[in-house]
């Protein structure tokens, strides 16, 4: 959607193909980093942006045996959003799309599935759609274009379609998803709770949590024959101010999703006449939440690259050939992040799950006894997340200026 308002906006006819009637599902992404919000500054779009509802996060702490340090201070940032934004991705979705459909050559399609890849002459030239499965009337039509971008996520139909090889990395967790209401006197901020080898990420999302309840690869079959009551009482020892509230809020394991995370990325992110960006070039884990925002980052640097060369004239060889210079640009950046998840992973996040809760209160790991004592600190950490590695900046015009 990015992709496309940028496009769009520099005078590129566009289509954008949305598999579901609208954008309302929960659990997606949606931590809205300062990367992505200063890309929305150099729009001119930050302030309405920011009408739409939101909370805004301007220290990230975490919560160790009981214990509360401040882990990453996003207020000294050199950006103009010193602060994170939660914000359901529905909510940041339906204001892209409302951005870019005043665009004349803005085309957003509902109910409409990439299924397959036209190809003449060894070249993709369009995409096979199915339309109106869910409207009880499916139907499959061919949609032809000069460039196909795939920006379907981690389980690509388009990247498979062309065959693309990929490095697939592993990981050693599963990350389990709910929502559980909130109450006046809960904690107000957002965080990571870790007690008795267990992780629970709890993003407040105004009247209700957004859970993250972080498993052990292939451990939710065990976890699910234990009972939800089990699950319940695991949760309870994490973060006791939710424990009354439970029976009611997750009364069965339908009100519990499974993400399965995976690290991986493609060897080659183009062939000609496609290209693949965010999750369909690389799948990040949910470490940091930072996969929405590298994806904002892939959109910006794409439009940046090929706007010229689609408003115009240029031929289908002078389009391929600008492709692997997307990579060049942004692999880089996606494997300095990937490496340091894997890294978080396996030393961090497993080194919890792997131990036996202790029979005494632990004391706090080195990391976070530095971050409690030096404040300035804080800021490497929110550097990290809040802004990632080569942040892009808007070059591609707005054609009606």
């Amino acid at each position: 959607m990015v992709l496309g308002l940028l496009l769009a906006r520099a005078g590129v006819p566009v289509v954008v193909l949305e598999k579901h009637l609208d954008f309302l599902r929960d659990f997606r992404g949606d931590t809205v980093h300062p990367s992505t919000l200063e890309v929305l500054h150099e729009l001119g779009l930050l302030d309405a942006f920011l009408q739409r509802p939101h909370d805004r996060v301007d220290e990230l702490r975490a919560s160790y045996e009981g214990r509360t340090v401040p882990v990453a201070d996003f207020t000294h940032l050199p950006s103009h959003s010193r602060f994170l934004v939660l914000m359901p991705q529905w909510e940041f979705l339906d204001f892209m799309y409302d951005e870019a459909r005043r665009y004349p050559g803005f085309e957003l399609w509902t109910d409409a599935e990439a299924i397959g890849l036209l190809q003449e002459k060894g070249r993709v030239n369009g995409v096979k759609v199915r339309r109106d499965r869910r409207a009880g009337q499916p139907r499959e039509v061919e949609l032809h274009a000069s460039l196909v971008v795939a920006a379907d996520g981690r389980h690509s139909a388009l990247r498979d379609a062309a065959a693309l090889p990929h490095i697939s990395y592993g990981a050693p967790i599963d990350v389990l998803w709910m929502a559980i209401p909130r109450r006046e006197e809960d904690p107000a901020s957002t965080g990571g709770h870790i007690a008795g080898g267990r992780i629970l990420v709890t993003l407040n999302r105004g009247d209700y949590w957004q859970c993250a309840f972080v498993i052990p690869k292939g451990g939710h079959h065990a976890l699910k024959a234990r009972g939800i009551g089990a699950f319940h009482r695991e949760i309870g020892r994490i973060a006791p101010f939710l424990v009354d509230r439970l029976p009611a809020a997750l009364p069965d394991w339908d009100s519990v999703k499974l993400l399965e995370v995976t690290v991986d990325r493609l060897e080659s992110w183009s062939c000609r006449g496609l290209l693949c960006i965010g999750d369909a070039a690389h799948a990040m884990s949910p470490v940091g939440g930072v996969g929405i925002n590298l994806a904002v980052q892939d959109a910006v640097a794409a439009a940046n690259l090929l706007w010229a060369a689609l408003a115009g004239d240029a031929s289908d060889k002078e389009i391929d050939a600008l492709l692997p210079q997307l990579q060049r640009r942004r692999e880089w950046p996606v494997q300095v992040t990937q490496a340091v998840q894997r890294f978080i992973q396996d030393n961090v996040l497993m080194a919890v799950l792997d131990r036996e809760p202790p029979d005494r209160q632990a004391p706090l790991p080195l990391p976070l006894r530095l971050l409690a004592r030096w404040p300035l600190l804080r800021r490497l950490p929110a550097r990290a997340v809040g802004l990632g590695v080569r942040p892009e900046h808007v070059r591609s015009p707005d054609a009606r200026r």
